[in-house]
């Protein structure tokens, strides 16, 4: 079982707006209305995937009753914290004629430390069955950046793999605590390394400088596919998998769902290489339909086989 936990869960509003212009009046041609936040992302393509899991985090007001029914009525099991601010609304505009998409976040629920201690209180009694807990998401207002680091050293010591997926100085503390996979995308990894990266070589530098900073495998996420530094066997190994080019709907989310997919591959027992090029035909698949963690498993398995994976080799 796979246990997602997100802080900053959301409900999430996508419009389908043709020809978007800023300060025009528009009429949405489609409206898609789903519980969201990164863990909630990973928590549904996993159910796609028929992939036992339970979402939780934190869920306030009305938003947040609102999210819990989404998740309820998509079959995903959950388990929230309710707390006493309101949780946020997010809104994604996408123009299909433009192939544009604009995102609008709310900050989220100001959270004290007992609704924070209850959250953990309900975690330590999930992970009891749990083979993987997913930290993924920003952090609402009131929680301390040094969060993510305390709990993926409390899970780690509970024998369960952690996986953490934010920004930031979260994201930097949190890898200093040794989770087993990180999953930063292209920005986020430049932030860590404090540099833009543009070749091979600037990404192998980047998956050996975040190595370094304590995480045992890294996955950095492009709009193209993904680079990887991968442990099995007591070896390292280094991959760049590129992805096949699609027209988009939206590409929000897709981190989320090949972060899920390349879980459930590695669940399955597949090797390195067919679980990430199936994890990266995931995160295409997904490309393909407005709401995030959406996919069709049939089309990402189709999509796997055009996905070109190449081991890159340190120089020296």
């Amino acid at each position: 079982m796979i246990v997602t936990v997100t802080l900053n869960a959301a409900l999430d509003r996508t419009l389908t707006v043709p020809i978007f212009q800023i300060g025009h009046r528009h009429r949405s041609s489609e409206v898609i209305t789903v519980a969201g936040g990164k863990g909630i992302n990973v928590a549904r393509a996993l159910k796609r995937l028929e992939v036992p899991v339970v979402a939780t985090g934190l869920a306030g007001g009305r938003t947040g009753i609102r999210v819990v029914e989404e998740l309820t009525a998509e079959a995903i099991l959950n388990d929230f914290v309710r707390i006493g601010d309101e949780s946020r609304t997010s809104t994604l505009v996408i123009d299909p004629t433009s192939g544009t998409h604009t995102e609008v976040y709310e900050w989220g629920p100001l959270v004290t430390e007992s609704e924070l201690a209850m959250l953990m209180d309900k975690l330590h009694y999930l992970v009891r069955g749990a083979d993987v807990v997913v930290f993924a998401g920003s952090l609402p207002r009131g929680v301390d950046e040094s969060f993510y680091a305390e709990a993926v050293k409390d899970v780690s010591r509970r024998d369960v793999r952690v996986v953490l997926d934010a920004e930031g100085q979260p994201l930097r503390s949190g890898i200093e605590s040794e989770p087993w996979l990180v999953t930063p995308n292209q920005l986020e990894a430049e932030q860590l390394v404090g540099q833009e990266l543009f070749d091979d070589d600037d990404f192998m530098m980047a998956l050996d400088s975040i190595a370094e900073l304590g995480a045992r495998n890294v996955l950095i996420t492009l709009d193209t596919g993904c680079y990887a530094l991968l442990r099995e066997d007591r070896r390292v190994r280094r991959f760049r998998a590129i992805a096949p080019q699609l027209e988009p709907v939206s590409v929000v989310g897709a981190g989320d769902t090949l972060l899920a997919q390349w879980l459930s591959g590695r669940a399955d027992g597949l090797g390195l290489e067919d679980a990430l090029r199936l994890a990266v035909g995931a995160g295409t698949a997904s490309v393909l339909e407005a709401g995030a963690g959406r996919f069709d498993p049939s089309e990402a398995r189709r999509l796997a086989t055009a996905v070109e994976l190449h081991e890159l080799q340190p120089v020296g």
